[in-house]
């Protein structure tokens, strides 16, 4: 079962449009009272905050959002700083920008400023990712992999993630860069997890009932091995093919919803 979905998390493949309609951002932007609201953009994925920050405050601010701070910890020893715990107290939403996902944890896991987080998400404060941003709101998230390659026996690697959401592997810029063998290798070594692929210009809405809804240009691929009979995955010949039999996915498109709990797709949202 999914567990710590308290509120709404966004969670973005990557290369979300920032230019033309801004459908996914636009989206971002209404989860919140963008009068009164405080939107906090987190660079830490990134080694360009400062490019980072001031790209998408801009983009917020054309779109409404009038209360909007940047939260920048390049070192660890800034997520021991008083003022930017206070960052957290005070946010409504949180913008996880890309980069990566591995520098986010290893700044502030353990720290005051990551213990605020957790926090805050207790509270209700919205969580957003985009790239990077995307696969560290798990519990377990993939830092590297091989793209564009079939899946193999143990060549991937993972981490904990900042656990907004658990029991789920999510994986960002998904068809764009191939990456069905490694999400597949993931799932072999965690077939109780599902594995969530997500294209670019594409997201998931997750609700507070572990429901996920899919908005965006491009497809959400929701791997699923629970019954899965068979594996060779291992430590010896790490290198080889993995070999994996009945696996189940489910493309999703946008409007198509997700039963994280039921593990069960849907057309379209149940309004009653």
């Amino acid at each position: 079962m999914v567990e710590n979905t308290k509120r709404n998390l966004i969670i973005i493949g990557g290369a979300e449009d920032k230019k033309g309609g801004k459908e996914i951002l636009k989206e971002v932007c209404s989860s919140i009272d963008m009068n009164n609201d405080n939107l906090v953009i987190a660079t830490l994925a990134t080694e360009s905050p400062i490019e980072a920050g001031d790209k998408y405050k801009k983009i917020f601010s054309s779109l409404g959002v009038k209360n909007i701070k940047t939260l920048d910890i390049n070192h660890r020893k800034h997520a021991f700083l008083q003022e930017n715990v206070e960052i957290i107290k005070n946010a409504d939403l949180i913008f996880f920008t890309g980069g990566d996902q591995l520098r986010i944890t290893s700044l502030i896991g353990g720290t005051p400023v990551g213990n605020e987080m957790r926090y805050s998400y207790e509270r209700g404060c919205i969580y957003v990712g985009t790239s990077a941003g995307a696969s560290v709101v798990s519990d377990i998230m993939i830092v590297t992999g091989e793209d564009e390659e079939s899946p193999r026996k143990c060549t991937l690697k993972m981490s904990p993630g900042l656990g907004f959401i658990n029991h789920v592997i999510i994986d960002q810029h998904f068809a764009q860069r191939g990456r069905i063998g490694r999400i597949l290798a993931g799932i072999a070594q965690n077939p109780e997890v599902l594995g969530i692929g997500i294209d670019e210009d594409t997201a998931i809405v997750v609700n507070e009932k572990a429901m996920l809804k899919v908005i965006g240009s491009g497809a959400v691929y929701v791997i699923d091995g629970w019954n899965i009979t068979h594996t060779n995955v291992s430590e010896q010949y790490q290198d080889e093919i993995l070999s994996i039999f009945n696996v189940k996915m489910h493309v999703l498109i946008k409007g198509n919803v997700f039963d994280l709990n039921k593990r069960e797709p849907m057309e379209e949202e149940n309004k009653k």
